[in-house]
């Protein structure tokens, strides 16, 4: 998996058509099934590989949120298959987060070949939760704009 390639995150409030966080992987060999395409299980790791490349690209580690004592939680994610992807293509990955008022947050995420066509939609619903009491954190939100450099990649 390679390092984020595209700009600017939109998010509520952002302006313009800037493009979402993205990060780009190639497909490799040993992550397709006996069809000779993309095992469904490997979206989720592509996914989650973008989001991790996110927060990293807003300035929060997983050591420091291990340090504070959270950790963000997947409660739900739902994947919608389009196209099949094959050893070797390369996809684009993208992550935009919805923010309410909740403990919980959206995710919205597409898995994209170059050439723009559309391979997966991922949709999550996620929560921080405190590592030491086994509850979610009340302010997701409030939490990573604290932590974040640049909580505009967020969306926050």
């Amino acid at each position: 998996m390679t390092e984020p390639t595209a700009g600017p995150h939109t998010g509520p409030g952002a302006e313009g058509d800037a493009e979402p966080f993205t990060v780009r992987i190639e497909v490799r060999g040993y992550e397709t099934d006996s069809q000779g395409h993309l095992n469904q299980a490997v979206y989720l790791q592509y996914a989650e590989h973008a989001r991790w490349s996110v927060l990293r690209r807003a300035g929060i580690a997983q050591s420091e949120l291990l340090a504070r004592g959270v950790g963000p939680v997947a409660l739900e994610t739902t994947v919608r298959y389009r196209r099949e992807l094959r050893a070797g293509d390369e996809v684009d990955v993208d992550c935009v987060f919805e923010w309410g008022e909740s403990r919980t947050f959206r995710i919205r995420q597409s898995v994209r070949r170059t050439d723009g066509t559309l391979a997966a939609e991922v949709l999550g619903v996620g929560a921080v939760m405190n590592l030491e009491e086994r509850r979610l954190v009340t302010d997701p939100a409030g939490l990573f704009k604290e932590l974040a450099a640049d909580p505009g990649v967020l969306g926050l």
